[in-house]
């Protein structure tokens, strides 16, 4: 029987009334539980991000490893890093990492290809997640299925790559082209840039879920961090 670390031994771990962090998370699965501030009160990420900063810095105990907060808004990213103040906030990904550094990239490469420029903040989320779990990733914009000659031209850096995810609005074709081109996994990420018939990125969610390439798996609308994470893990191997 697997013998799982508990986290009644990490200190400050146990916020009463608002969360119960889980810092034993990179021992057990090798990397860090993430912070999503969407919804959450100023008072209660005040706390949590007081808490993880408490933690990194008491001694004997395993690292935690780089702390992502996701969908930060600015007024939370500045509450953040005032806690943090190592911490660093990218306003386009709507993501603070904790401590700044991306560290030293090992594994395979993960590219990010982005359909269109209105696509870009979710890209972003799902590239500085892969970096800051410790992949070396790239990012290529405006590849989308409207001028095939775009991503044609990058056949050599799909070929390369040990996972892509494709982050796409609009009718999400781009994923099934993709996974026509690539020997990797590829990870959809259906986003909600898109006319009325888009449906807030329900039509590229349906359309990347039926894509009739083998290899194409479909995380949430706008849910980069998922893809960027299941990106890092695929390519942990190289």
């Amino acid at each position: 029987m697997t013998d799982f670390p508990h986290t009644q031994s990490a200190p400050g771990g146990s916020l009463e009334g608002i969360a119960e962090f889980d810092f034993d998370r990179a021992a057990r699965r090798g990397y860090p539980e993430a912070v999503l501030c969407e919804g959450k009160t100023m008072e209660h990420l005040v706390a949590i991000a007081r808490a993880v900063g408490e933690r990194g810095s008491t001694n004997g105990h395993q690292p935690l490893g780089t702390i992502l907060f996701t969908r930060a808004s600015a007024t939370q990213a500045e509450a953040v890093c005032r806690e943090l103040p190592d911490a660093v906030h990218d306003p386009v990904a709507r993501i603070i990492a904790w401590p700044g550094p991306v560290p030293e990239p090992s594994g395979g490469t993960v590219l990010v290809l982005c359909a269109g420029t209105a696509d870009i903040p979710v890209a972003r989320e799902a590239l500085l997640t892969a970096q800051h779990l410790g992949r070396p990733a790239e990012l290529v914009v405006d590849v989308g299925v409207a001028g095939l000659h775009r991503i044609l031209a990058r056949v050599d850096q799909i070929a390369a790559a040990s996972a892509i995810v494709v982050v796409a609005g609009m009718d999400g074709a781009l994923a099934s082209v993709v996974a026509g081109l690539a020997s990797a996994p590829v990870i959809g990420v259906p986003t909600s840039v898109g006319y009325g018939a888009a449906l807030d990125g329900l039509a590229p969610l349906l359309s990347m879920l039926n894509a009739c390439a083998p290899g194409v798996a479909v995380v949430n609308i706008d849910n980069g961090y998922g893809a960027g994470h299941l990106a890092a893990q695929i390519a942990a191997g190289g």
